[in-house]
């Protein structure tokens, strides 16, 4: 008798790749009622553990069920809001997918085995099990062990579907598990603090304003955390005091070559010190080498691609946020040309063959002779970073297309994919670096020059540079000399600049908020509520020694380095860089900065003035919930349990805010209390 199997995929696309791939082109098409994305393919295929069977293909949309609170809830004034830390959810199928769980409901009736085709990660897992339960609604066998299993695939590629087909494993209960604790929080945690934060503020906004705000004033526990970043770099920005530095320059000129010494000390804030030492200099009158030193060096290549790491570099170096970017990526996996682009993984597993992957890429396109370089002899393993996700690999591009048949922001983000896949399979740039100090007085100053010697995989990857500086004359060890001048030059610190997107990215993956697939959603959110505007960072003048930065059509990001706190952040002589924290006119760069509005420092503020020691725009609770949430993952916790232990946190902080929360409307009437005050902080002038 034939085994019936039905398979579902997470999204339509996947389902009808996958179908066609299994089924060689013979497949039998069926619309669902109700639905006109979702389909059925109908066609036969031999799994080696159930042999020859009758399968049906079909998908979902992404989540298939939805959670919300018990009817006796939904009124924002039925309850205190935190009644809601204990309130039934219900879980629900949303009048929109009902079709589509019909659907599988009435298919899983004719079939033996289910089999789960959604994406390989913590989300992917949970929806499977939406997807089992809504077929176990029609039939009562998938809740038996082996007859619901998943496939484990990171890219749609043909061979390495048929391979997945092939090996089908378990669902991981205890991701699926982690997802819906998260699920369960967040719709807990945001619904009583937002409802509790609106009802407290928007009638003050709406009396104080003269308008009729009817704006949700939204929390959420990565949310706010995220705000935080934005609205402390902007107050480090609004208290910086600058203080005035003083340093030593020396300059030397040989064989009609001039060259710049760097004082060892970079500077002091002591005029009179500076004053001393140079006189020193002057009166030593002449200065010695002290060391003349030629050695290799390399500019290692990058790593291979991560999600976080194509967030940032979208917006760094395509124009493009990064939730677009991501949206682009997700287009591109879709359509089969790169692999799954959700994924911490930043290395290779050794016994993939990326040489075969290489050979793809001599089909076509502006890098075609150097993959072909590269199947020539010029290959080189890939670095590999310290992160393993155990789920999928590093984003690489899977098969061939010609650019000129992608959209233009699809050509963007699958070219950079491509050029990055191909320099990690490159060698590192070579060059040949001389450094040279000599003694002045009692002062050393220092010199060096770089010579490129090899391109290497800089010449398929243009976001890197790394040119060859001006030549250096002959000196030798020992030799003595006049310099031609040295002047003490007076500058002032200059403060950091406004936080850009590559950098909020970079916080949020360095304090676990948000997991590298929702990092761009929490940024979207706070944009969306009105706390965050952006604008583009204005370009700012290269100082010597400050490495180029690639500009593929107008300008790129300048150097993000951003000196912290109050004074003593990066130095400029007078006459050098202007305009600091990226302020000002002219040209501006393709990256943005985020400004928080009156409402978002507000918020910051009035949390922060509570006095908490687990403040909620700070990144502590929601890193203590993810650090549970991993502990789900690997067996450590059960769900009921991480729910209960997060719920008594934040209740306690809850009630801890009700206490105080005169300091949130003191600071919330002061800054967004008139007409025109509820704005963006900053202009374009200040």
């Amino acid at each position: 008798m034939v085994t019936k199997v039905l398979c579902v995929a997470e999204k339509p696309s996947i389902a009808k790749a996958v179908a066609n791939h299994l089924a060689g082109g013979q497949v039998q098409t069926r619309n669902v009622q109700g639905n006109p994305y979702v389909k059925n393919y109908e066609f036969s295929y031999n799994f080696p553990t159930w042999g020859q069977c009758s399968v049906t293909m079909t998908s979902v949309l992404g989540h298939l069920t939805s959670h919300e609170f018990d009817p006796q809830y939904k009124s924002w004034r039925s309850c205190d809001p935190s009644a809601l830390f204990e309130a039934r959810i219900d879980t629900i199928v949303e009048d929109d997918k009902k079709p589509v769980a019909e659907n599988i409901k009435r298919q899983a009736a004719y079939n033996k085995v289910l089999y789960i085709w959604t994406d390989c990660d913590r989300e992917g897992e949970n929806i499977g099990t939406e997807i089992r339960s809504v077929a176990t609604q029609g039939n009562q066998s998938f809740r038996q062990p082996g007859n619901t299993v998943r496939a484990r695939f990171s890219n749609i590629e043909r061979a390495h579907i048929i391979n997945a087909a092939r090996s089908p494993v378990q669902l991981d209960e205890a991701q699926s598990n982690a997802v819906s604790a998260r699920i369960e929080l967040d719709l807990r945690i945001g619904a009583s603090f937002t409802r509790n934060l609106t009802m407290s503020l928007q009638p003050m906004l709406q009396q104080r304003s003269g308008e009729d705000r009817s704006q949700v004033i939204s929390y959420g526990s990565c949310q706010f955390p995220t705000l935080g970043f934005v609205v402390e770099r902007y107050i480090r920005v609004r208290n910086f005091v600058p203080e005035t530095l003083w340093g030593i320059k020396v300059m030397h000129e040989k064989d009609r070559i001039k060259v710049n010494f760097n004082w060892a000390r970079g500077h002091l804030f002591d005029r009179m010190a500076v004053i001393i030492l140079f006189e020193r200099c002057l009166t030593a009158k002449t200065a010695r080498v002290t060391k003349v030193q030629t050695k290799p060096t390399s500019k290692w290549k990058p790593l291979p691609l991560t999600t976080v790491e194509l967030q940032k570099c979208g917006s760094r170096f395509l124009r493009l946020d990064s939730q677009r970017v991501m949206q682009v990526a997700e287009q591109l996996y879709q359509k089969g040309w790169i692999s799954y682009p959700r994924t911490e993984t930043d290395q290779f597993d050794r016994g993939m063959d990326l040489r075969a992957l290489v050979q793809k890429q001599t089909q076509g396109g502006p890098w075609t002779q150097f993959a072909q370089d590269l199947m020539n002899g010029g290959f080189s393993q890939p670095r590999s970073g310290r992160n393993n996700d155990k789920a999928h690999p590093p984003i690489h591009p899977v098969n061939f297309v010609v650019p000129a048949s992608l959209s233009q922001e699809e050509q963007r983000v699958h070219e950079f994919v491509v050029r990055r896949f191909l320099a990690c399979c490159s060698q590192d740039a070579r060059g040949s670096k001389t450094e040279i100090s000599i003694l002045y007085g009692s002062e050393i100053f220092n010199t060096s020059g770089l010579v490129v010697l090899e391109q290497n995989y800089l010449d398929v990857y243009p976001y890197d540079k790394w040119t060859s500086s001006q030549d250096l004359p002959d000196f030798r060890e020992g030799e003595v000399f006049e310099p031609t001048e040295a002047r003490m030059n007076e500058g002032q610190t200059s403060p950091p600049g406004y936080l850009t997107e590559p950098e909020l990215i970079a916080l949020m993956d360095a304090n676990g908020i948000g997991t590298d697939a929702t990092m761009a959603e929490h940024i979207a959110k706070i944009k969306d509520r009105d706390y965050v505007q952006t604008r583009p960072r204005a370009r700012q003048q290269r100082q010597q020694g400050e490495e180029e930065e690639y500009e593929p059509a107008e300008a790129a990001e300048p150097d993000a380095g951003a000196g912290r706190g109050r004074g003593r952040g990066r130095a400029r002589a007078r006459g050098g860089r202007g305009g600091g924290a990226g302020r000002g006119g002219g040209a501006t760069t393709g990256v943005q900065e985020f400004i928080p509005t009156t409402l978002g420092v507000a918020l910051v503020e009035g949390y922060e003035n509570m006095g908490f020691e687990t403040s909620l725009t700070k990144p502590f609770l929601r890193k203590e919930m993810e650090l549970r949430m991993k502990a789900i993952c690997e067996g450590r916790k059960t769900k009921a349990e991480v729910v209960h232990e997060s719920i008594e946190q934040y209740r306690d902080v809850y009630i801890r805010t009700q206490q105080r929360l005169d300091s949130l409307r003191a600071v919330t009437g002061t800054l967004v209390g008139t007409p025109g005050q509820n704005g963006i902080l900053v202009s374009g002038t200040e």
